[in-house]
């Protein structure tokens, strides 16, 4: 499991990834080298994926997002692999998570306004394989998105 060195060196890189090795030593009271070695630790066990940069797609102008709910045809046997590699090659599609249950798979689209939106939906949507039925929900107001976990 973790110790609490490595518990503090994460919460302090979830509330700023921006933070050197010796700015985390000084908060966690730890040396430079010890946060360094622990923060290649995690790493290398999978538990730091990384510092990503988050962008804010619609300062980029796109003002639509809509979650897509699909329930495959599953009479056939590669439905699912073949579904997810062709939305994968989708660059409006955001996220792609799958289900078990009613849902499969679901999609969370961007577009910049509600033609380009149904221009992405007609020609590339709608030609992924293997649908039997679509939900589409329309994105109204991000009221929690936190990816701080209570460590």
């Amino acid at each position: 499991m973790l110790k609490d060195e490595d518990r503090r060196i994460l919460r302090y890189l979830q509330s700023d990834p921006t933070l050197s090795p010796s700015e985390l030593a000084e908060r966690c009271g730890l040396s430079a080298q010890s946060v360094a070695r622990r923060i290649t630790r995690l790493e290398e066990t999978g538990i730091l994926k990384g510092v990503t940069a988050r962008i804010d797609w619609q300062k980029l102008g796109y003002g639509v997002e809509v979650s897509l709910r699909f329930t495959l045809d599953k009479t056939q046997g590669n439905a699912f692999d073949a579904f997810v590699e062709a939305a994968r090659a989708v660059p409006e599609v955001l996220e792609i998570q799958t289900f078990l249950g009613r849902v499969d798979v679901r999609l969370s689209v961007i577009a910049r306004d509600m033609a380009h939106y149904q221009q992405v939906y007609r020609d590339r949507i709608l030609t992924l394989p293997h649908i039997a039925e679509i939900e589409a929900l329309m994105h109204v107001a991000r009221i929690k998105s936190e990816e701080v976990l209570p460590i």
